[in-house]
C-alpha cells in the first residue's frame, strides 16, 4: 500500500512517500477502512516538525483524521460490517467519559500511526459511522477540527440558544464553532486579521466582525457589542498571547475552551479568572461518544464542512506547507483518488 512516514522533522520536507509499504491487517477487535480522504490540523503540522513531545512514534504514518470504507473486520467485531462509511476517532481509547491516562497512548498520527496511508486498521471502538449526506473528504474533517469546537462549545460551554460565542480566527477549529454555533441558535463574535476573510465568514452567519490587527484593543469592542456583560463562551485559538484579551472579554461566570496555543508561551495573571468565576477549560478533541453525538447533529442541521482546498495524495507535502502558510480559510483536504 502506499503510505507516507515522518522520516524526519524538518516539516513537510521530512515526510518520505513508500509506495510499496506492507498492507495492514484488521487484528482481533479491528476494522480495516481504505481511506479516502484525509484532512490537516495544526497539530500535524506540530508532528513533521518534532514538536509534539516524546509520545510521538519514530518514523510514524502522520495524519490525524481520515475517512472511508470498511472493508474488512476483525474477530469480535459487532459494531461495523464490510461497505460501512466511517471516520476515526484522533483518540482510539477514549470511548466515553472523562479524559484518562491511557487516552494519551493512543492519539493517531502520534503514538499511533495515522490515516496518511491506503489502509488504516483501528479499534471498532475508535470509529464512528458518518453522516450520510456528507462526503469523504467532507467527513475527514470531522475527528478532530469539528470535535474540538463541539466539545468546547457543547459539552464544556453548555451552550444555549440566545448566548453569545467569540470565535478567533478563521481555520478549521474556529469556522466549525462558527457553524455550530449558528446552528444553536447563539450570536457569534469573530476576530481576523484579514477583512477578506471576515467578510467570508459573515456569509456564515457570524453577527460581528473584528479586525484585530485594526482594532487591537478587541477586548473593548466585544465588550461594546455584548452592552459591557461580554460573552457566554470563548473558543480560544491562541493561547496565552490572546489569553488576557479573552478573559476580558467573557462574562462574569463564562467559558473560556482552551483549544490552541498559536501564540506560544506567556505568562498570565490568574487573579482575573478567580475575580470573575470564569471556567477556564483546556480542550483536547474529545471522545467517541461526543463524536457520535455531534455526528447526530450534523445531519439534523444538514451542515457541510468548510474546505478551503483539496490536495492530492502525491501533493501531501505541498498541503502541509498551505497550512504552515495560514492563507487557509476553513479546513485542508488530502483526496486519496481512490
Amino acid at each position: 500500500m502506499r503510505a507516507y512516514q515522518v522520516e524526519s522533522f524538518a516539516g513537510a520536507d521530512g515526510l518520505r512517500l513508500e509506495a510499496n509499504r506492507p498492507d495492514v491487517v484488521a487484528g482481533p477487535g479491528q476494522i480495516l477502512i481504505k481511506v479516502k480522504a484525509g484532512s490537516l490540523n495544526y497539530r500535524d503540522l506540530m508532528v513533521v516538525r518534532g514538536a509534539y513531545g516524546s509520545k510521538t512514534k519514530s518514523n510514524v504514518i502522520p495524519l490525524s483524521d481520515g475517512a472511508g470504507d470498511v472493508v474488512a473486520v476483525g474477530t469480535g467485531v459487532t459494531r461495523f460490517k464490510v461497505g460501512d462509511r466511517v471516520a476515526g476517532s484522533f483518540f482510539q481509547d477514549w470511548v466515553a467519559g472523562g479524559i484518562h491516562s491511557r487516552t494519551m497512548d493512543s492519539a493517531l498520527g502520534g503514538a499511533l500511526d495515522g490515516m496518511l496511508a491506503d489502509y488504516a486498521a483501528l479499534s471498532e471502538h475508535g470509529a464512528v459511522h458518518i453522516p450520510a449526506h456528507l462526503n469523504y473528504q467532507e467527513a475527514a474533517c470531522l475527528p478532530c477540527a469539528a470535535l474540538t469546537a463541539w466539545h468546547a462549545l457543547v459539552d464544556v460551554g453548555n451552550l444555549r440558544a440566545g448566548q453569545t460565542v467569540l470565535v478567533q480566527g478563521t481555520g478549521g477549529v474556529s469556522l466549525f464553532a462558527l457553524q455550530f454555533a449558528k446552528m444553536m441558535g447563539a450570536s457569534v463574535i469573530l476576530t481576523s486579521s484579514s477583512d477578506a476573510k471576515l467578510e467570508r465568514a459573515q456569509a456564515l452567519g457570524a453577527d460581528h466582525l473584528i479586525n484585530y490587527k485594526t482594532h487591537p484593543d478587541w477586548d473593548k469592542r466585544v465588550y461594546g457589542i455584548t452592552g459591557g456583560a461580554g460573552v457566554d463562551v470563548v473558543v480560544e485559538v491562541g493561547g496565552a498571547g490572546t489569553l488576557e484579551k479573552s478573559i476580558r472579554s467573557v462574562r462574569l461566570g463564562g467559558t473560556i475552551g482552551l483549544i490552541g496555543v498559536l501564540t506560544g508561551p506567556h505568562q498570565i495573571d490568574p487573579m482575573p479568572i478567580l475575580w470573575k468565576s470564569i471556567r477556564l477549560n483546556g480542550i483536547f478533541v474529545g471522545s467517541v461518544a461526543m463524536f457520535e453525538a455531534m455526528n447526530k447533529a450534523i445531519s439534523v442541521a444538514g451542515l457541510h464542512p468548510v474546505i478551503d482546498r483539496v490536495f492530492e495524495f502525491g501533493q501531501a507535502a505541498d498541503a502541509y506547507r498551505h497550512l504552515e502558510s495560514g492563507a487557509h480559510f476553513g479546513k485542508i483536504v488530502i483526496d486519496f483518488g481512490q
